[in-house]
């Protein structure tokens, strides 16, 4: 059997949940247009005009399961061909942004009434997320009632919308999205049949939630970009924050640091203040240009230990040293906002000028609000260890080179700390998967010094063999792809750490199981899914994954004798990073809470 044939297996394993759910899908739309044709025909008939309202629950809607509510949200993502074709083309950004005006108007909101959000909007090209987190716990500890809108979610979509911190509950995000959905599929014949995308709509569904539960104020953190982001449509944020730049999302932003920093000062706004941290000459020179043309101040956040903490080390609730101008930026964006509400004294700057672009912002003296704010920031699957008796996994979603490169360097800290503890041998190794344009054999190279006694790859697939698990589920790459993606990363890998005289085929089918596996003496191997692949890794240390409602896929005895190190290991360390999608993955997995 050739390589092709067992891609297409495993391709044909992992589609039998997508297309049941798909049915799923196929039978609520049809059910719900056709409730939507007999109210708009029986309102005709009595001479009633219908008008959508976001104060107002959309009528005739039925209480649909959070999984339908998922289910029909992944209709409406881009398929992998239409994406490549919309990447290709390069469509009007400017129009795109006036297109999102649209789908919320249709949606029962105006622009304006986002202003009554009291935002904080945030991107950059690493560290946005944390810094999000720390500026919502931040603000949360001051009594505040805190909406904060993120991307990617980890294991279930409603991450993305959290309410004081935590994610919408399943009842409440079906609530609000068959209330959002409803307005905009009964609006489309009348726009020319379309419907928002994925992220779109996410976004939209976001604003009607904070509006709804009124919140004090939103933290929203852009997608991609920043200029034509589809969060961009907000007019009158509080702050806007800019975090660490660097290369990433090249096709869509730009190839250069000069152009995507030209991309990212795009969320700047007439006279509202704005804070990055230290950045490469060249962007810190274009943001410094953007926030002159649209007339805002820009301020340079201080180090860390530049602030007066009364002698109290400053404590993080999130590891590693690049978290430092993270959480400097996210007091920086706190006590603007705050100055705003007129909750700080007038012995701070009230005023931000113009002409203080690129200067210095002030450091301040932290109360213990703040200090607590910083040290209770929680923010999974970034720097995240996590340990199950032997086996400690340290999951971080790195997916450029400078992120990696701090994922490398708090791994190596972090694991040493660990095995000066141990009582015996440790087994490294290394979980690993990329997605996108990404250059992964340069981030795989950055990881060869953390010196992993195995290298294993697996797709961004959940369970080779699984129910309907609609909330990891993404249509935008092919099964096919992801696996040549696997196969490519693991020749990287075997490039990094062998001599030329070294390098020969590698074996990679396992008899009749779905297993790909290499060469007799290397120290590398594919598997099919994330599951499969943490439960060989485990080898049975892991009591949570060896829970009999989780699928056990046949390995051949020879693949198991390759595991004599991790059996014999007295501890076993896992570094699962490449993807946030991979290590979301494995935390529905390994923290089942997080699935509830």
């Amino acid at each position: 059997m050739d390589m092709t044939i067992e891609i297409r297996s495993t391709s044909c394993i992992t589609l039998r949940p997508v297309m049941a759910c798909m049915w799923r899908v196929g039978h609520l739309a049809y059910g719900f247009a056709v409730r939507l044709r007999k109210r708009n025909s029986l309102c005709a008939l009595a001479g009633i005009s219908f008008r959508t309202s976001s104060t107002k629950t959309a009528p005739l809607r039925t209480r649909m399961e959070y999984q339908d509510a998922v289910c029909t949200l992944n209709t409406l993502q881009t398929n992998a061909s239409a994406l490549e074709q919309i990447r290709q083309g390069r469509s009007n950004p400017q129009l795109q942004l006036q297109a999102m005006i649209g789908f919320i108007e249709r949606s029962g909101l105006t622009v304006d009434k986002l202003d009554n959000l009291n935002i904080i909007h945030v991107t950059g090209t690493k560290g946005k997320g944390s810094t999000c987190a720390f500026t919502e716990r931040i603000l949360r500890n001051y009594g505040f009632r805190t909406g904060f809108y993120s991307s990617p979610h980890l294991v279930q979509v409603r991450e993305r919308i959290r309410i004081n911190g935590h994610p919408v509950g399943k009842e409440l995000f079906a609530k609000y999205f068959w209330q959002v959905y409803g307005r905009l599929f009964e609006t489309k014949e009348m726009n020319s049949e379309t419907m928002p995308a994925y992220f779109r709509f996410l976004t939209i569904l976001a604003f009607h939630v904070f509006l709804q539960e009124k919140v004090d104020l939103a933290i929203i953190e852009v997608g991609i970009g920043g200029a034509y982001d589809c969060t961009n449509i907000i007019r009158h944020p509080w702050v806007c924050g800019i975090s660490s730049l660097g290369i990433d999302h090249t096709q869509i932003l730009g190839d250069t640091i000069e152009k995507i920093a030209w991309q990212k000062g795009g969320i700047f706004k007439p006279g509202v203040p704005a804070f990055t941290v230290k950045q490469p000459e060249d962007a810190m020179r274009v943001l410094k240009d953007r926030a002159k043309e649209i007339g805002c101040s820009l301020q340079v956040c201080p180090s860390l230990v530049d602030y007066d903490s009364d002698c109290v080390p400053v404590t993080l609730g999130l590891a590693g040293q690049h978290q430092l101008p993270n959480a400097s930026l996210a007091l920086q964006l706190s006590h603007a906002w705050l100055k705003r509400k007129c909750l700080l004294g007038d012995h701070f700057p009230q005023n931000y000028e113009v002409n203080s672009t690129g200067s210095q912002a002030t450091s301040f003296k932290l109360g213990p609000i703040m200090m607590k704010g910083l040290a209770d920031t929680e923010w999974p699957g970034r720097n995240q260890t996590l340990k199950h008796g032997d086996i400690t996994y340290y999951l971080d979603g790195a997916h450029t080179m400078r992120s990696m490169l701090a994922c490398v360097q708090w791994f190596k800290e972090t694991a040493a700390q660990h095995e000066l503890n141990a009582s015996g041998p440790v087994t490294r190794v290394l979980l690993f998967n990329s997605s996108g344009e990404r250059d992964s054999a340069a981030m795989l190279k950055l990881l060869v010094p953390c010196h992993f006694d195995y290298a294993v790859f697996c797709p961004n697939i959940t369970e080779a063999i699984a129910s309907c698990n609609a909330d990891q589920q993404n249509f935008n790459v092919s099964v096919d792809y992801m696996l040549t993606r696997c196969l490519d990363n693991e020749s990287s890998w075997r490039l990094h750490n062998s001599s030329p005289q070294d390098q020969v085929s590698p074996q990679r089918l396992i008899g009749d199981a779905p297993c790909l596996v290499p060469e007799k003496n290397a120290e590398t191997l594919v598997f099919p899914c994330i599951l499969s692949s943490l439960q060989w890794i485990a080898q049975g240390k892991d009591s949570v994954l060896v829970n009999p409602d989780k699928t056990q896929l046949p390995v051949k005895p020879s693949v198991m004798a390759k595991a004599a190190l991790l059996r014999e290991a007295t501890e076993i360390h896992v570094l699962i990073t490449g993807s946030l999608h991979l290590v979301g993955g494995a935390l529905k997995h390994l923290d089942p809470a997080m699935s509830i």
